[in-house]
C-alpha cells in the first residue's frame, strides 16, 4: 500500500497528481494522470495533452485512494528504477 512514507519508492505511473507549488509559474496547477516517467520529467495527461514537467522545483500532490500525498520533485529526482535506492539510503 502506497503512504505518505512510502510513495518515494512506489511506481508513480497511473497516479493521479497535482502540481501545487512551482518555481515556473506556467506549471502551477496543471493537473491530470502521470502516463509515464524519466529520470528528471514526468509526463502528465490532462483532459487535452500530454505534458512534459520536470521534477526538479516542482511539488507534486499525488492522490492515492482517498488520500493526496504531497512530494516534492527534487526528491524523486531519480529514474524510476534507481529511486527505491537512492531513497533509502
Amino acid at each position: 500500500m502506497i503512504t505518505k512514507n512510502n510513495i518515494q519508492m512506489h511506481e508513480l505511473i497511473g497516479l493521479e497528481v497535482e502540481i501545487i507549488e512551482s518555481v515556473s509559474a506556467p506549471y502551477k496547477g496543471i493537473k491530470g494522470k502521470v502516463i509515464n516517467e524519466q529520470k528528471n520529467v514526468l509526463i502528465i495527461e490532462d483532459n487535452i495533452k500530454e505534458k512534459i514537467i520536470p521534477k526538479k522545483g516542482n511539488v507534486f500532490q499525488f492522490k492515492v485512494g482517498k488520500e493526496s500525498i504531497k512530494v516534492k520533485g527534487d526528491e524523486i529526482c531519480y529514474a524510476p528504477e534507481d529511486r527505491l535506492k537512492k531513497v533509502k539510503k
